[in-house]
């Protein structure tokens, strides 16, 4: 076994030079040696070190002194993945949570919806932001596609929902502290895909579950027989061009199969840009308000709360998240690739 995992690494190493990433390699080495040969998260891991400077194919020690972490392998984990948890990061570099927060923290990034965002973009993110917001405007001004689209996405919903107050402060001073979830709070994900004209299909999963690929397929199957009964205009026709981000079981070659049987156009919008995905932007921010001090006793507790929601949101409140897209891509033109949103209205 120690002799596969060697020969794995050497492989790894010899794409590494070659320039190719880690999610091409995994996919490689699992397609000459079989499927689950490698993870992912292990070929993120190997490249991370890579990238780091660390050519060394063997593990490091793990007692003794604490293991030393270059900024370097956290940033090249984010880039890869965003959506990574801080438990996440800590696993594969095998190192504590608290110093992934203290290295994230020292590179500026901030979590938002559950995603790792830097809080300056670099010059490339500027670049691809400009290029594909102006590409999307172009081809709509050209053959308009805005009521095509499928968005969603994913949300961690708390059981328990700290109250956030407005409060005047002082220039200059910091804002008052307030308190946190506890370190394993109890909460449920909303899996949800929606378009302009409202809600077409959402999940809640068992308490503390994440998504993965193998569900994310089973989760589009349901979609598309949402889409059947509630669009069978657009169903039928196959013009349905399918928005979501770049989170792992999204991209997964599983996934990646299953839309191609589906025959949906993908539209993935460029790393680091939740202010212009209109599940981020528009509805979760808008469900996060509604979630302002509200406890939940159960998983059904939850569940009515969100019916109770999606009720009260009018056709226009989907309308604008979709319709308003121009605007927002228009923006990001005009102002260089930068934010559009203050991060601290998220």
């Amino acid at each position: 076994m120690e002799e596969k995992r060697q020969q794995f690494r050497h492989i790894m190493l010899d794409y590494f030079k070659k320039g190719k990433n880690a999610t091409d390699t995994k996919k490689k080495i699992c397609a000459e040696y079989g499927e689950g040969a490698v993870t992912e998260r292990t070929c993120q891991k190997w490249f991370a070190k890579f990238r780091a400077g660390d050519f060394s194919l063997y593990d490091a020690p793990r007692s003794g002194r604490p293991v030393e972490v270059d900024s370097n392998q956290i940033e090249t984990l984010i880039e890869s993945n965003q959506h990574y948890t801080t438990r996440e990061i800590a696993d594969i570099l095998k190192i504590s949570k608290s110093s992934v927060e203290n290295h994230l923290h020292q590179l500026g990034y901030v979590n938002r919806f559950d995603v790792w965002v830097p809080l300056k973009l670099s010059q490339k993110n500027l670049l691809d932001r400009i290029s594909t917001c102006d590409s999307l405007l172009k081809r709509n001004e050209s053959v308009p596609f805005l009521k095509q689209i499928v968005t969603g996405n994913e949300k961690w919903i708390l059981f328990n929902n700290v109250e956030r107050k407005r409060s005047w402060d002082k220039r200059n001073e910091p804002p008052p502290a307030m308190p946190k979830a506890g370190l394993h709070p109890k909460r449920v994900m909303l899996c949800i895909w929606w378009d302009w004209m409202g809600v077409l299909y959402y999940e809640l999963l068992p308490e503390n579950q994440s998504i993965n690929s193998k569900k994310y397929c089973s989760q589009l199957d349901q979609l598309k027989a949402a889409l059947n009964e509630k669009r069978p205009e657009s169903a039928d026709r196959k013009c349905i061009i399918f928005h979501q981000d770049n989170a792992r079981p999204h991209v997964s070659l599983m996934t990646r199969q299953k839309l191609l049987q589906l025959g949906w156009e993908v539209l993935i919008p460029p790393p680091y840009s939740p202010d212009i995905a209109p599940s981020d932007y528009h509805l979760f921010r808008s469900l996060q308000n509604s979630l302002n001090g509200k406890n939940f006793s159960s998983l059904e507790d939850c569940k009515r709360h969100l019916e109770q929601f999606f009720a009260q949101k009018d056709k226009k409140f989907w309308e604008d998240g979709i319709m308003k897209l121009p605007e927002k891509w228009q923006k990001v033109v005009e102002q260089n690739g930068e934010y559009i949103v203050q991060f601290s209205s998220w």
